[in-house]
């Protein structure tokens, strides 16, 4: 448990001091005499019963009990600052923006929820919501035309230079209309007497499909559409034979109201991590932070949903 004892002052103090590496030139920068910051320090060492740092002429040098508290120290200022600045942002009355890229199953499945939850914590941050394929996203991404990217992990080569926090893992699914032939007796050796609305070159989930498929002895599919629109696929499997091979997050939605139907195949070695993708240099922007509170809270709620 926290010290009640122990205040924000005592934290900033210690902090400058050890910046200035002087108590005379921490006591400067604070606006304080040097006589009330070497007094706020002594209070700090007696509640922690242990001494922080060694003073001596030329200056002041941290004790090993200083270095693991300075260490905790400034990460509670830089999470504190933080926390100033989102609130700040929050009261501003103009609109902070946020671009975020989210692959298909995460534009579909999550970021409708995750947009209106932002829209509650801060409604005057504008998030721009721009969806496509792994490639595509992780290129404006490096460039700097978006802030994070939601979506598979990709291969490591398209990984280079991201860093990469993993959410939930998802899985590929075959998806036909209600009614479908292959429905009566599934057999995934057979998709290849129907059209297939295949994966792209590029795509996350295209490695992972065609080892899937290799494994089930099914051969080229020539009677193919390789796309990763989901407008496309949600319209054109409903009026058609197709069969859609798709992350299941794009469907979800879909399949829950019965209008699309996954078929019984065993694909559990598709499954693989959702997560979050941005440049790893980048400091994390107060906008950022709400978002990922927002995220954060929606997952969360999902997951208690499904236990």
């Amino acid at each position: 448990m926290i010290d009640r004892r122990i205040k924000f002052r005592h934290i900033q103090c210690f902090v400058e001091i050890c910046r200035e590496g002087s108590l005379k030139l921490a006591a400067e920068r604070l606006f304080l005499t040097q006589p009330a910051i070497s007094k706020t320090l002594k209070e700090l060492e007696q509640i922690l019963e242990a001494d922080l740092l060694e003073r001596s002429r030329a200056g002041v040098t941290l004790t090993p009990q200083g270095e693991v508290f300075l260490h905790f120290a400034e990460q509670s200022l830089a999470a504190l600052q933080q926390g100033l600045a989102g609130v700040e942002q929050v009261g501003t009355a103009g609109k902070a923006r946020i671009a975020v890229g989210a692959l298909p199953s995460v534009a579909a499945r999550l970021m409708p929820t995750v947009v209106a939850e932002m829209s509650k914590i801060a409604p005057d941050v504008e998030v721009h919501v721009v969806d496509g394929p792994h490639a595509f996203l992780v290129d404006r991404l490096r460039l700097g035309g978006l802030d994070l990217v939601i979506g598979r992990l990709g291969r490591p080569e398209t990984m280079q230079g991201l860093s990469f926090t993993q959410l939930y893992e998802e899985k590929v699914e075959f998806i036909v209309r209600a009614g479908h032939p292959l429905l009566d007796a599934p057999d995934l050796s057979r998709i290849g007497e129907w059209q297939v609305i295949y994966p792209p070159q590029g795509s996350a989930i295209r490695p992972l499909v065609e080892r899937l498929l290799i494994a089930h002895g099914v051969g080229n599919i020539p009677n193919r559409i390789e796309t990763v629109s989901g407008a496309f696929g949600r319209v054109y499997t409903r009026r058609s034979d197709a069969i859609w091979i798709i992350s299941a997050g794009v469907v979800a939605n879909e399949i829950a109201d019965g209008f699309l139907v996954p078929l019984p195949f065993e694909t559990a070695n598709t499954r693989g991590p959702v997560g979050l993708m941005r440049r790893p240099d980048e400091a994390i922007s107060p906008q950022e932070q709400l978002f990922r509170m927002a995220l954060k809270n929606v997952i969360g709620r999902e997951k208690d949903y499904s236990d």
